[in-house]
């Protein structure tokens, strides 16, 4: 059994963090199903390097429809990516009833302050790609945190990204569950909705990290890059509480699924910290990590899965948490900053994705 096959026995799936179409082409996407991986996620910058990188994508350009615009161009290419990516780990999605198997495609983030195209955009993208193992990304702003429970209550399968704090996390479970309780209610079939949260880590870690080193006292710098997997660890007991609890129970009765927690960017950006610090210490049941390449391959050749171990040392990482409050961190403030940062980041690569595709 290898390290992704020992996370899945322990209730975790593997997600590769990339997709090309010389992934696909080259029949490593296949390859690293059959070492276990259960999912694919991308994001803007993932496909602009692809495409910016990649010599595969030049015949489908000049094939395009040259009066595109250069937004339906790139999701022309794109789509076909995710279809084909949905097509190769069909298998794992039939095998595990729609629990794992998932491709992940991202709306625009020009659209994240914008609740209605959100909504139109996930809908678009979802008929484009006419897969049931799509999930569609949003990121958890305020406007996407509405069109999450909108999209949930038509029974569309999502991927909330850009999570940085414990308010980001109630907010879009909370929008979840509100979706999934108006979808019952219409009748609909609440088995069939598939959803995931997405934590950012090691970026957290990089923030946390600089204004410890400008506190400077030996009580600050004492808690250096312990903050990522504090969050994860705390996030992991507010989904447990949710989801298992009295309050989930009619929708679980209903075969609604929790809203698994995912672990993202997991890629260690301190060379000086493990480079497996947000793979080892997560791994517990019904979470989700997905991993780039440079970090799956570390955790295929010496990941050490020792079980549940997110579910660890909870009250430690409550006092982690609030030992950096108190320090004067204000934890959810510095969470909005982080993610307008993310934001800010994609929608970078997304114009040049559209400049590329022009």
């Amino acid at each position: 059994m290898n390290p992704i096959q020992a996370a899945r026995a322990a209730g975790q799936q593997i997600w590769l963090d990339n997709l090309s179409r010389a992934l696909i082409n080259s029949g490593e996407l296949a390859r690293f199903i059959e070492l276990g991986v259960a999912g694919v996620t991308t994001n803007p910058a993932i496909f602009h390097k692809a495409i910016a990188e990649g010599h595969d994508y030049r015949p489908a350009l000049d094939a395009l429809d040259a009066s595109l615009g250069a937004e339906a161009r790139y999701e022309r290419l794109v789509v076909e990516d995710v279809q084909r990516a949905c097509d190769v780990i069909r298998p794992v999605f039939e095998a595990s009833q729609g629990d794992a198997g998932y491709v992940s495609l991202e709306v625009s983030p020009a659209l994240a302050d914008d609740e209605a195209g959100t909504v139109a955009a996930a809908r678009r993208l979802r008929a484009a790609v006419a897969r049931d193992n799509l999930l569609v990304k949003i990121p958890a702003t305020a406007a996407g945190v509405r069109a999450i429970e909108t999209l949930t209550a038509e029974g569309v399968s999502l991927n909330v990204t850009l999570m940085f704090s414990l308010a980001h996390v109630d907010a879009v479970a909370g929008a979840y569950q509100r979706g999934l309780d108006t979808l019952a209610a219409a009748g609909g079939d609440v088995a069939r909705v598939r959803s995931v949260a997405s934590v950012f880590l090691s970026r957290w870690d990089s923030l946390i990290d600089k204004q410890l080193d400008e506190i400077g006292t030996p009580e600050a710098l004492a808690l250096r890059g312990k903050a990522g997997v504090a969050l994860a660890r705390q996030a992991y007991q507010r989904y447990l509480a949710r989801f298992h609890g009295e309050g989930f129970a009619p929708l679980a009765a209903q075969g609604a699924r929790p809203q698994s927690m995912l672990w993202a960017s997991t890629g260690t950006k301190n060379p000086a910290y493990p480079d497996l610090m947000y793979v080892e210490p997560l791994i517990g049941p019904e979470t989700v990590n997905t991993l780039p390449d440079a970090t799956l391959a570390a955790f295929i050749d010496h990941g050490n899965v020792t079980g549940n171990t997110v579910a660890q040392d909870a009250d430690a990482a409550a006092a982690h948490l609030a030992a950096l409050a108190g320090l004067g961190l204000d934890l959810d403030a510095l969470g909005e900053r982080l993610q307008q940062d993310g934001l800010a980041q994609f929608a970078t690569a997304f114009g040049k994705l559209l400049e590329l595709t022009a």
